[in-house]
């Protein structure tokens, strides 16, 4: 009866309580001698649906928390129905409420005088209505290329005087984890702790990860201990039997992504060996360097001493003769000799002693530096001429000679 009568959801169960009530308010009063008359329970009735006659009601029964995610799509329900006292104009506004209450909520869309109204900065060209005619009890709106800044709390208020009623939905926009990327952490040798990561740049927390084996028994090692909410696998003491192939996926409630990874673990290297040609190869540059060193200081040496011997030349080569002194110099000869045999044997041996400018250098004596020069022979002692006479020899005087070679 109450169905076809035309009332609201809310009304028929409002009318249902109060009947309830008055069946046990009844029976209580039976019991202490009272009863309802008939004329009195239709006059509480009639009152009963005069006060609710003007009821504008939201009758949408969906969800009130929805998630999905970006890029998609969704649908935010709000059917309501009127009442013939609701004759005033139609309103419908969405709006996204603020989550400070110092902030102003943010207007979605806005339905009024037959006309919608879209081009809101919230959500520009992206809200539409469901219905293209709103006035027949559809007001549900929807929200197509979804980002993680529409999450928040919509709010659908319909209002028809004087009729007024609102319903709230709480939007949760997640992103959905980005292709993630795998990699190993530290040397993959065998005995050696290696660590695998996989890490995901993009995605609404929580995000977990898993790993699994693809290649040979598709078992993963014994002491790998994994890592859900970072995403790493540590293979402690790992073996060649942990090489393989291994994937990780990264998911969350709205999406997910995987990743491969190839690992080979390796040998330990021969460290003996490496050691060996290390102190060779320091060996081997050590002699290079002992070799270099060497060559320098050679040449350096030899350097020195080519400039000394420069220097030795330039002191004792005498300058060149002029025609004068030539000719004055075989005349002193010439004079010299004649006055050779008037020497006596006593004063032979001082001209005997004086140094020799006229002999010429051996090549030996020449390329010899002056540090090197030998010392003069050892003087002779003084003989007497009669000794030399009873030798045999001839007393020679031999003419003293200046340095520059003439005769002095």
């Amino acid at each position: 009866m109450f169905r076809e009568s035309g009332l609201s959801g809310s009304q028929r169960h409002r009318i249902s309580l109060f009947f309830t009530r008055v069946l046990k308010e009844k029976y209580w009063n039976r019991q202490k001698g009272m009863y309802f008359t008939i004329p009195h329970l239709c006059c509480v009735l009639i009152s009963l649906i005069a006060g609710v006659g003007h009821g504008l009601e939201i009758t949408s029964q969906g969800l009130t928390n929805i998630e999905k995610a970006s890029g998609e799509s969704v649908k935010l329900d709000c059917q309501f129905s009127l009442a013939p006292e609701d004759s005033g104009p139609l309103d419908i506004e969405w709006s996204l409420l603020a989550s400070d209450n110092q902030k102003e909520d943010k207007v979605v869309i806005l339905y009024s005088g037959d006309r919608a109204y879209e081009d809101y900065p919230a959500v520009k060209g992206r809200a539409h209505f469901n219905s293209p005619d709103p006035k027949n009890g559809d007001a549900s709106i929807n929200l197509t290329g979804l980002k993680s800044s529409d999450t928040g709390t919509y709010q659908c208020k319909v209002k028809k005087a004087p009729g007024i009623r609102s319903r709230k939905m709480i939007l949760t926009v997640m992103v959905r984890p980005s292709k993630p990327r795998c990699y190993a952490e530290g040397p993959t040798q065998e005995g050696k702790d290696v660590v695998l990561r996989c890490t995901s740049s993009e995605g609404t927390n929580p995000l977990q990860y898993t790993w699994e084996k693809t290649s040979d028994n598709k078992i993963l090692p014994a002491s790998a201990v994994l890592d859900p909410v970072g995403g790493t696998m540590n293979v402690r003491n790992a073996s060649t039997s942990s090489s393989g192939t291994y994937r990780c996926t990264a998911k969350n409630r709205v999406g997910m992504e995987e990743c491969i990874l190839q690992l080979g673990i390796t040998p330990p290297p021969n460290t003996a060996g490496i050691i060996a040609g290390t102190i060779i190869t320091v060996l081997l540059a050590l002699i290079i360097i002992a070799i270099i060193l060497f060559c320098c200081c050679r040449a350096r040496n030899r350097k020195k001493y080519e400039k000394e011997i420069s220097y030795e030349i330039r002191e004792d080569v005498p300058p060149p003769k002029s025609r004068v002194s030539t000719a004055r110099s075989f005349t002193s000869v010439g004079s010299q000799r004649s006055s050779l045999g008037s020497m006596s044997p006593s004063n032979l041996h001082e001209y005997a002693l004086k140094p020799q400018y006229d002999k010429i250098p051996s090549v030996e004596e020449y390329e010899r530096p002056p540090s090197h020069t030998p010392l003069p022979p050892p003087v002779a002692s003084k003989m007497a001429g009669r000794n030399l006479s009873r030798m045999g020899g001839i007393p020679v005087m031999i003419p003293a000679q200046n340095r520059d070679g003439s005769i002095v």
